[in-house]
């Protein structure tokens, strides 16, 4: 079975296509910002994710609405192709190192939208961007997606360390909770649905 979701958005604002494939697939990322590129594709890579984006948006005024877009757009993705979540685990969980950093996230395919971010970044910018941005961008992708999403950053001192730590974990908790379960028969819920 092949989960799979294409998913366009335009505003005034911002032009997004992005298409997700639960399972490997194509890798080819461009939002205009080119540290944001770098984190989606080792999400995509630690995920065992298909992603592709083409991304256009008001960058001359500030990376804000293309991270909040972007957020909402893979939500809706992951959303769609994770139809009525049958058989999925559901919650997945991950550390991962990068040098002196260490960062922690926890997904649970709820249905239910919560971001818990516990993540200062030892200095607000990377490459000329704005990192406090992500913020903006994993509460777009909780509220769209409709998951339960815990990030901590444990530790670190540099940046981009801090970060790709960060996407690393999220790329692989959410390839755990995304994992079909041949062990669950139907939704992993007491309610019989996850929405």
């Amino acid at each position: 079975m092949v989960r799979k979701a294409q998913v366009t958005r335009e505003t005034r604002e911002t032009r997004i296509q992005l298409e997700l494939t639960l399972g490997v697939g194509a890798i080819e990322i461009s939002t205009g910002l080119p540290f944001v590129d770098h984190m989606l594709e080792a999400f995509a890579r630690h995920g065992r994710l298909g992603l592709v984006i083409q991304a256009q948006g008001d960058l001359e005024v500030d990376a804000h609405h293309t991270l909040e877009d972007l957020g909402l757009t893979l939500g809706r993705a992951l959303k769609e192709a994770l139809g009525d979540k049958a058989s999925i685990r559901r919650f997945g969980s991950a550390y991962v190192p990068m040098d002196e950093a260490l960062a922690r996230v926890v997904v649970d395919l709820s249905g239910r939208p919560h971001l818990a971010y516990r993540v200062t970044p030892p200095s607000p910018v990377c490459g000329g961007f704005d990192s406090r941005l992500f913020h903006e961008f994993f509460q777009a992708l909780a509220n769209a997606g409709a998951l339960t999403l815990h990030l901590d950053l444990i530790a670190g001192a540099e940046v981009h360390h801090a970060f790709e730590a960060l996407f690393k974990a999220f790329g692989r908790a959410l390839a755990e909770a995304v994992a079909l379960d041949a062990g669950v028969k139907g939704v992993p819920s007491t309610k019989g649905v996850l929405e």
